[in-house]
């Protein structure tokens, strides 16, 4: 047993207290040689500890695999899940260790896990690992959402090792600590409901209400707490998928066993942010098909729960009941993209011929494949009693067609007149919204090539940490910091991401 600072913490595993059909336990395969390649401060103050103590070998070690912390109890979860629309009987963490739930200095619970800590029963034909450039991702994305509002894991840290990995050529090894209240998924209930076991079907409604939706055990008898469950998931879900697409933000494997029970982003895989817009931009190419491609994002979550409410049925009552609380969907997610928009735009009400004004746009935006993040930043500085270059100019040099966009501003000016826009108010509330800084995959990729040492030059980890110190601001102008919010570069049009990645 490791005696690491982490250890200190208070352990609480509340999954592991369920019945042992829910999970394996075992040990991780420890990984020869760790090192320390990145750790986020932020994440570290979540669970009162001093992230500079992430460096030494006490930490390093057990957070690699290759100790076990004292008071922790790791274990592998079960679930199933439809992958591309398909049902797989039994997934399961195939790569990834629960350690535990930890008390944080908030007082929340914090359930740690190792990803990349080698095989368990749940792998198939997998090898149990993760590679340094698809740790180094997840951990950078990870602390990039959170750091734009958006929910999601959380990644404490992330160790390497020079143990060979085969993908698609030869890489090394990595694992990545990520946190959150809880790793329960929408395919952690079709298990049970698939395999006919519906007394275990309700410990693990049980366990999620007590743990996170306690208020739904208010709705009555019943029934009742089940329906409310699923309609709160179905709330937080509309409400993260309005917020992917409102930073341009494509997950890339939408399974029902990548989708969070508490509405969290998760399973951080061939994500991507959309450079120069493309509704049907898919950012996967394992994705043949275009399933998860952004535009289809919100259908998918829907489908998604379709899914998850089918498990429910047998606690639900009936499909009808059920179906009437997946709508909840619908209603909340058209709310939400409504409001995620109107803010994009600076907009503070609402009009009847909104909704016209932002399809045009999006259009425009897609036709002319607008860079998504550089538009919005920039359409900040127009002017509402300009004319054409009325402080629009560098929004308008992003189209190819700039008559459309001249048409389209003309319109736009008139709306924020209605409502007597303050140009510097509306600029700043725009720029609260409209991040100047995302995770592109070309910022990822310089930062991974020095981190392997590619080109036979020494590994260096600064521009991991660099980056995500800039990450951590996405709103922030950071003028010194400039050359991470530009165009990516010609170069980035032949990165390519796979469900290996």
């Amino acid at each position: 047993m490791s005696h690491s600072p982490l250890a200190g913490l208070d352990w609480d595993n509340a999954f592991g207290r369920l019945p042992g059909d829910f999970y394996t336990r075992l040990a991780p395969t420890p990984l020869p040689e760790p090192y320390f390649v990145a750790a986020s401060t932020t994440a570290a103050q979540l669970l009162g500890v001093d992230p500079d103590a992430l460096r030494g070998p006490d930490v390093v070690e057990p957070l690699a695999g290759s100790a076990v912390l004292a008071g922790t109890d790791p274990l592998a979860a079960v679930y199933s899940g439809h992958q591309f629309g398909v049902y797989v009987p039994q997934l399961g963490d195939g790569r990834a260790l629960l350690l535990g739930g930890a008390r944080g200095s908030d007082g929340n619970l914090w359930e740690l896990q190792l990803k990349g800590a080698g095989r368990t029963p749940y792998s198939r034909m997998g090898d149990g690992r993760a590679v340094l450039r698809s740790s180094i991702r997840e951990f950078l994305c990870s602390e990039a959402m959170h750091a734009l509002g958006i929910p999601t894991t959380r990644a404490l840290a992330v160790m390497g090792s020079d143990a060979p990995v085969f993908r698609e050529t030869v890489e090394t090894a990595a694992v990545v600590t990520r946190m959150a209240p809880s790793f329960v998924r929408f395919g952690s209930f079709e298990y049970f409901y698939w395999r006919g076991e519906h007394e275990q079907l309700a410990r693990l409604a049980g366990h999620v209400i007590d743990g996170f939706y306690p208020q739904c055990r208010d709705a009555g008898d019943g029934a009742a707490p089940y329906l409310a469950l699923l309609r709160e998931v179905a709330r937080r879900t509309a409400l993260l998928i309005a917020q992917w697409q409102g930073v341009g933000f494509c997950h890339g494997v939408m399974n029902t066993d990548n989708m969070s029970i508490l509405g969290l982003t998760i399973d951080y895989g061939p994500f991507g942010f959309i450079d120069g817009f493309d509704a049907g931009h898919v950012c996967n190419h394992s994705d043949e098909q275009g399933r998860y491609a952004y535009g289809q994002q919100p259908a998918v979550a829907h489908w998604n729960l379709y899914c998850l409410g089918q498990a429910l049925v047998p606690l639900t009552g009936d499909a009808e009941t059920t179906q009437a609380a997946l709508e909840t969907y619908t209603d909340e997610y058209g709310k939400a993209i409504a409001e995620v928009m109107h803010a994009k735009l600076g907009l503070a009400a609402t009009e009847p011929g909104d909704d016209a004004l932002i399809d045009r746009l999006v259009g425009l935006l897609h036709d002319n494949r607008t860079d998504w993040t550089l538009f919005w930043r920039r359409l900040s500085r127009l002017r509402t009693d300009g004319e054409v270059d009325g402080g629009d100019g560098a929004a308008r040099d992003l189209f190819a067609d700039r008559a459309a966009f001249d048409a389209w501003t003309v319109d736009y000016r008139a709306r924020l007149r209605r409502e007597a826009s303050s140009d510097a108010e509306r600029a700043a509330r725009m720029n609260r919204v409209n991040p100047k800084y995302v995770l592109r995959n070309h910022l990822a990729e310089v930062a991974i090539r020095r981190a392997r040492g590619d080109g036979g030059e020494p590994r260096d980890f600064a521009e991991v940490e660099r980056l995500l110190r800039v990450l951590a601001r996405p709103y922030d102008e950071q003028p010194e910091s400039d050359d991470y919010a530009k165009a990516p570069p010609a170069w980035a049009g032949g990165l390519s991401l796979s469900c290996s990645s």
